[in-house]
C-alpha cells in the first residue's frame, strides 16, 4: 500500500503543476492534455508488457525498481523547461510507472484465496487514493512556491519508498517459507512458462468474452476518473471559480470518498454478490454518470454542494476501478492474474486518448459543458457493458473438481 501510494506522488503531480505550466511555459491545454495522452497509452502498453514478467519474476525487485526509476524522470522534469524534452520525459515516466500494478496484482493472488480477494484488494486498492489525494493536497502548497517543487519533492520522497520496497516487501508465501494459499494449489504447480502456460493465457484471458467486457468498461471508467484526477484543478479554477489551493482539496476530498466506495465495493461484492464484482460495477458506473451530471448542472456559488457532489462522484467512480483489477484477477487464477490485470490497464489507460488529449481538445474548441456531456455519455456506455458482463462467474478456479469448494 506505502509503495503503490508513492507510484501516484511521481506520477498525479502534474495535475496541480499544469495551470502554472501553461503560465510560465506557455504550454497550451491540448498540448498538457498530450502529454497526458502519451503517458497514459504508454502506462496501459507498459502494464500489459509487465504483466507477462511479473507474472515469473520477483514483486519485490520489479516494484522497488519501477518506483526508483519514475522518481528520476520526475526529477528531469522538474529540472527542464523545454516542451518537447518534458513530453519525452512523461512518456518515459509512464513506461516505468507500469511497473508498479503488475507485480501488485499478482502478490494480492498468491496471498489470499479468491472467496476474499474482493474485500482484501480493495483494502490495498485505497493506496491509490491515498497517493493520489495525498500527492494534490501537498503539490497544492509546493506549487505556491514554485511548480518544480511538485516534481523534485514527490520524487525524493519516491527514492526512499524504493528502499524500503527492496528491503520489506516479502514475494510469495513460499519463497519466506510458508505453504500456497488454500484451494490455489493447482495453479501454483503449473508452470508459467512454455505451451502450457501459453495455452491457458490464451484460454483464460484472451478468449474470455467476460474479460474483453470488462477490459472494455475499463476504459470508460478511466475516462470519467482521470477527467477529475487530471484536468480536476483547470476544471474547477476555470468552471467553478474555485481558487487553485481549495481546488486541490477539492480534488483531495473526491479521492478519499474513493476510499471509502471501493471498500464498500469489495465488501459488497464478496458478501452480496458471491464474488461477482460486475454486479457492483453496474450499480455503481449507473450512480457514478448521475453524480456527475449533478455536479455540471450545479451552479458555481453552490460551492457546498459542488464539493458534496463530485466526491459521490469519486465514491462511485471508485467501486469499478478497484474492482475490474480483482475481477479478471480471479478469472484468469492467480497463474495469470498481473496479465490479465495488464490486459485491462491498456484499455483503461487508452482512455487518455480521451481523457488527456480529447478533452484538453474539447474544452478548448468549446468549453467545458461539452466535456461533462462527454462524460455523463461514457458513464452510460460503461453501465450498459457492465450489464453484459452480469453472469460471469466469481473466479476460474471452479474449473477444476478439487477446487470447486473455494
Amino acid at each position: 500500500m506505502v509503495g503503490y501510494a508513492l507510484f501516484y506522488f511521481v506520477r498525479k503531480n502534474l495535475s496541480v503543476a499544469m495551470p502554472l505550466l501553461n503560465k510560465d511555459l506557455g504550454i497550451e491545454k491540448a498540448d498538457l492534455g498530450l502529454f497526458l495522452t502519451l503517458h497514459g497509452l504508454l502506462y496501459g502498453v507498459a502494464r500489459f508488457a509487465n504483466g507477462f514478467l511479473a507474472d515469473r519474476a520477483s514483486a519485490r525487485a520489479f516494484m522497488a525498481v519501477g518506483l526508483a526509476a519514475s522518481a528520476l524522470m520526475n526529477i528531469f522534469f522538474g529540472l527542464g523547461s523545454a516542451v518537447v524534452m518534458l513530453g519525452l520525459v512523461w512518456m518515459l515516466n509512464g513506461w516505468v510507472q507500469g511497473m508498479g500494478f503488475p507485480p501488485v496484482s499478482r502478490l494480492m493472488t498468491h496471498w489470499f484465496p479468491p472467496r476474499e480477494l474482493a474485500t482484501k484488494q480493495s483494502i490495498w486498492n485505497t493506496s491509490h487514493s491515498i497517493g493520489a489525494s495525498l500527492v494534490v493536497v501537498l503539490c497544492g502548497y509546493l506549487v505556491t512556491i514554485h511548480w518544480r517543487l511538485c516534481f523534485l519533492v514527490p520524487a525524493a520522497l519516491a527514492l526512499l519508498g524504493s528502499v524500503l520496497l527492496w528491503m520489506f516487501l516479502p514475494d510469495t508465501p513460499p519463497s519466506v517459507g510458508l505453504p500456497e494459499v488454500e484451494g490455489t494449489e493447482r495453479a501454483a504447480k503449473n508452470p508459467e512458462h512454455g505451451d502450457d502456460f501459453r495455452a491457458f493465457l490464451m484460454a483464460n484471458v484472451f478468449r474470455n468474452p467476460y474479460i474483453w467486457l470488462l477490459a472494455l468498461a475499463n476504459f470508460f471508467v478511466y475516462v470519467v476518473r482521470y477527467a477529475v484526477l487530471d484536468w480536476g484543478p483547470t476544471l474547477l479554477t476555470e468552471a467553478k471559480d474555485v481558487d487553485l489551493t481549495q481546488a486541490s482539496w477539492m480534488v483531495a476530498a473526491f479521492e478519499v470518498s474513493g476510499i471509502v466506495g471501493m471498500l464498500l465495493a469489495g465488501w459488497v461484492t464478496d458478501r452480496v454478490f458471491g464474488g461477482r464484482g460486475a454486479r457492483t460495477c453496474l450499480v455503481y458506473m449507473a450512480m457514478a454518470g448521475i453524480f456527475v451530471f449533478l455536479f455540471w448542472r450545479l451552479p458555481a456559488a453552490s460551492a457546498a454542494l459542488n464539493a458534496a457532489t463530485l466526491c459521490a462522484a469519486g465514491f462511485f467512480i471508485y467501486g469499478p476501478q478497484a474492482l475490474i483489477g480483482i475481477i479478471v484477477a480471479n478469472l484468469a487464477t492467480k497463474r495469470a492474474a498481473a496479465t490479465a490485470a495488464g490486459f485491462t490497464g491498456i484499455f483503461g489507460y487508452a482512455s487518455t486518448l480521451l481523457s488527456g488529449w480529447g478533452l484538453g481538445w474539447l474544452v478548448d474548441k468549446s468549453g467545458w459543458d461539452a466535456v461533462f456531456l462527454a462524460l455523463v455519455g461514457m458513464s452510460i456506455i460503461g453501465t450498459l457493458l457492465f450489464a453484459a458482463a452480469w453472469r460471469a462467474s466469481p473466479h476460474g478456479y471452479a474449473q477444476h473438481p478439487e477446487m470447486s469448494n473455494i
